[in-house]
């Protein structure tokens, strides 16, 4: 399975990144592709522990059990997955081309990733893999969302 942390990986990612512009539209969801770019890169920050969310009640309860599926093959992410509300961008209009030069640093900072233990606010406890799985997951969902 995909990883951050393997590097033809990331630059597949960053690849993909430089190839949203303003006319990038959305296939499915509600975001646009600004409200995307810094939905991605709030969660890189909570991945790489610049931010911390507190667990959900709901997490607590099935979040293991949702790990588990989500990263047992290949396949892409459902679609119009709920997330946290901290993860809802409000803000329509800003600066693309600086949203995604944040966003491909953010990607290139997993080179030096180090923390053995992350817990997700939904997940829980997360190893080294099963983050760097899914945080390629993540980004390659909502890639996919606007064509890229």
């Amino acid at each position: 399975m995909k990883t951050i942390f393997d590097k033809t990986t990331e630059d597949e990612l960053i690849g993909r990144i430089g190839s949203l512009d303003e006319n990038s539209k959305a296939q499915w969801g509600k975001m646009n592709v600004r409200q995307m770019v810094k939905h991605c890169i709030v969660a890189d920050e909570m991945f790489q522990e610049k931010k911390i969310y507190s667990r959900t009640f709901l997490g607590l309860l099935i979040g293991k059990m949702a790990l588990k599926g989500m990263l047992k093959d290949e396949a892409p992410m459902m679609r119009n997955a709920p997330t946290h509300p901290k993860f809802k961008i409000a803000e329509t209009e800003g600066d693309l081309v600086a949203e995604k030069k944040k966003w491909v640093s953010l990607v290139k900072e997993y080179e030096h990733f180090s923390s053995p233990e992350f817990v997700h606010w939904f997940f829980g406890k997360m190893t080294k893999e099963q983050m760097g799985q899914f945080v390629y997951k993540h980004a390659d969902h909502h890639l996919r969302q606007f064509g890229v």
